[in-house]
């Protein structure tokens, strides 16, 4: 046995298989996707995932049928997989969707959060307006994205949670563009703000609102964007 061999066993001897290696290949690509790492349209090959992860080709290709099961990657015959784009009419849709399920998050959220949680969204809150001074978007983007995890979290909803999961990997192009618009932290600022007040002070119907309103405005400038690519 020559060193190239000796090395390749010892990779395989070491390789993660059967579901737990499917789920940390499923587990990494979801990251990817939501950090950004990954990008609408960019080719999945399995090889190079199974050398990057440290397990079996067929894990891989296991994942990532999971992964096209959730609309997340595509699979094409002769051609393998890519990160799946999603349309500007889709993301209108998805966030259609996550309106239903985030205000109704919302309200849970307002009846069931702590004392401990409504301080640490009365904090996100201080966050929040800092970045905006700062004119720092990637951190308000950032914490957009953790309050809405936040209120999905102390909601309770477990169901609804994963539903989310699911839906809101697939905004992350959009939602970090939006971020970058002129004048859309400052405009979508009293709107976290407002879903953040309605929380801590337990007021269910104000929270339901605050979120709709806030969702409602990005449908809107996700309207913009059929006219005005993102890019």
């Amino acid at each position: 046995m020559d060193a190239a061999e000796r090395n390749q066993q010892q990779v395989t001897s070491t390789q993660v298989k059967g579901a737990a290696a499917r789920l940390h290949v499923s587990t990494h690509i979801r990251q990817a996707l939501w950090t950004g790492d990954l990008l609408p349209g960019q080719r999945l090959i399995v090889q190079d995932l199974a050398d990057q992860l440290g397990v079996t080709r067929s894990s891989v290709r296991e994942a990532l049928f999971d992964l096209a099961s959730d609309d997340l990657v595509e699979l094409v015959p002769n051609r393998g997989a890519s990160v799946r784009v999603v349309s500007v009419e889709e993301a209108i849709q998805i966030t259609e969707c996550r309106s239903v399920l985030e205000r109704l998050c919302a309200r849970k959220a307002a009846e069931h959060a702590d004392e401990a949680q409504r301080a640490e969204l009365t904090e996100l809150g201080t966050q929040l307006r800092a970045a905006v001074a700062e004119q720092d978007i990637q951190t308000y983007s950032a914490l957009n994205r953790k309050l809405h995890d936040l209120i999905i979290e102390f909601s309770g909803q477990v169901i609804a949670k994963r539903q989310l999961e699911r839906l809101n990997v697939q905004m992350v192009r959009f939602q970090f563009r939006l971020a970058l618009r002129s004048g859309r932290p400052q405009e979508s600022l009293p709107q976290l703000l407002s879903i953040i007040d309605a929380v801590t002070a337990g007021d269910p119907d104000a929270a339901d609102a605050a979120t709709e309103a806030q969702l409602a405005s990005v449908i809107e400038q996700l309207r913009m964007t059929e006219k005005m690519p993102l890019a």
